[in-house]
């Protein structure tokens, strides 16, 4: 069975674990193990350690452990995905894993920039700039270009999909069509006779 990292800002929210539990249900529906990191179940008794330190080992333990992982790239707490998810993004790229992404805003980045703070056109340059005079990326991307092209590079772009905002978080919508991706990618040989498995 198919281990996968499952990353996100829903570890944040006061229904952590039952948001996990459902998501390694609906892994399980498709054949992979799901690795859910929950924070809140880390420890630092007895170790006399820091607890920080203790969920940062123990997440990078399980995505060294993982096969490929499933990152939930909501924008969260500003226009941007976590900043967290995002570095587990580049550790799963870096250690040469297939990963899969999703957003539950379908807008584009320069679109969410625009609404968090002013943005002026610059007619002579013909870029966008923020309130800093900054560049704005405006390629129509779901998200900075680093972490759009890593997961087009690895051919899945993210996944976008328009969540009603009460459910920015734990809207499934985008994380089911990811294990599609992935059981298409990943459960049977290209040109299979046999499609990917479906949840009965």
């Amino acid at each position: 069975m198919l281990k996968v990292y499952l990353a996100g800002p829903e570890v944040f929210l006061p229904d952590a674990i039952a948001i996990g539990k459902q998501k390694k249900r609906l892994c399980a529906d498709y054949g992979f193990q799901g690795l859910f990191p929950f924070d809140n179940e880390v420890s630092p008794e007895g170790s006399g350690q820091r607890i920080d330190l203790l969920i940062y080992r123990a997440n990078t333990a399980m995505m060294h452990d993982a096969d490929f992982g499933i990152l939930n790239l909501t924008p969260f707490r500003g226009p941007s995905a976590d900043v967290g998810t995002v570095f587990e993004l580049g550790m799963l790229v870096g250690l040469g894993k297939l990963a899969f992404g999703y957003t539950n805003d379908d807008s584009d980045l320069l679109t969410r920039v625009k609404r968090a703070q002013a943005a002026e056109f610059d007619a002579a340059a013909k870029v966008w700039r923020d309130a800093a005079g900054m560049t704005i990326e405006n390629f129509g991307n779901s998200d900075n270009l680093m972490i759009d092209a890593a997961l087009t590079e690895q051919g899945a772009p993210i996944v976008r999909h328009r969540a009603a905002p009460e459910e920015a978080f734990c809207d499934v919508t985008g994380f089911r069509a990811c294990l599609e991706l992935a059981a298409e990618r990943l459960q049977w040989p290209a040109g299979s006779p046999v499609g990917p498995r479906r949840p009965g």
